[in-house]
């Protein structure tokens, strides 16, 4: 039924509450860092996600080869230290200008092994966004840009996966055993330090994060691509720095000085850009 409902409303508005899911829940997940890690704050939205995950699918575990449990172990680490790298840096620095350098990494995708000259425009200008946002040497974090941009790379290495994954894992069952693999991996650091994990708030919080950040975008995305060019895909999913943005400034009170705002609509243009420059697949988004 709800499948059928959501068949019915626009893809492109599919895909932009997707978006906005996406970056409301990261608003609401560095709400959350007052009362305990960025760590644990990673580790129980992979723990409640995979849950749900699991209410939907029931991944076939048993007569697995090596092989494929090395591309899903691969895709599990990958996805548990995204996530893990990019709230850390929300830690550090506001989360427009983490979000900004993360999509470094799926850009990075976009544009690998192309021939075309006008690419790397692109490439260029992706570059000179990164290049104002060290003009502000007295602000700049560079430990929380750091952490952004290993975000960036390990997004990159999730998007690679994706594909084998979902070749040998149908339907949600990949992103399933990927999300449990990645709770698990992430299990220890997250309760090493005895910060406040299993309070009420901070469990209902995170499961909102869960939620809003894993559940609800990956199901509405899947729905939109089977009515969406990828290329229209990929243009919309570049409006993600904006929209963490806006939803940092609202959630949080975050505001972007004028040249983190020029450093992130140089990001965005050569996204959409090497996204426009062919008909290449577009990158899944992430977990």
């Amino acid at each position: 039924m709800v499948r059928t409902a959501l068949a019915r409303i626009d893809p492109v508005a599919l895909v932009l509450i997707a978006i906005a899911s996406v970056q409301l829940g990261a608003a609401f997940a560095k709400d959350l860092f007052g009362t305990t890690t960025p760590t644990a704050t990673a580790w129980l939205r992979l723990c409640f996600a995979s849950l749900i995950f699991l209410t939907f699918a029931r991944p076939r575990l048993r007569g697995r080869r090596p092989r494929e449990w090395l591309i899903v172990g691969g895709y599990g680490l990958a996805l548990a230290g995204m996530n893990w790298a990019i709230y850390a840096s929300f830690a550090r620095i506001p989360i427009g200008v983490a979000v900004t350098v993360e999509f470094l990494g799926p850009l990075a995708v976009a544009v690998a092994g192309s021939r075309r000259p006008r690419d790397l425009v692109w490439v260029g200008l992706a570059a000179l966004g990164v290049a104002l946002l060290g003009l502000q040497p007295i602000e700049a974090d560079w430990i929380g840009l750091g952490l952004a941009l290993l975000a960036g790379a390990l997004w990159a290495a999730y998007i690679l996966l994706a594909g084998p994954t979902g070749r040998h894992f149908e339907g949600v069952s990949g992103v399933t055993v990927a999300s449990l693999i990645g709770a698990v991996l992430m299990a220890g650091p997250a309760l090493a330090f005895g910060s406040p994990v299993f309070s009420p708030h901070v469990l209902w919080v995170a499961l909102a994060v869960g939620l809003l950040s894993s559940v609800i975008p990956y199901g509405l995305e899947m729905v939109a691509l089977r009515r969406m060019r990828p290329g229209l895909f990929g243009i919309l999913m570049s409006l993600e720095p904006a929209a963490a943005a806006l939803f940092a400034l609202v959630v949080l009170g975050e505001g972007l000085s004028v040249i983190e705002c020029a450093a992130m609509a140089c990001v965005i243009v050569a996204s959409v850009g090497a996204t426009r420059s062919g008909d290449r697949s577009v990158p899944p988004t992430r977990d």
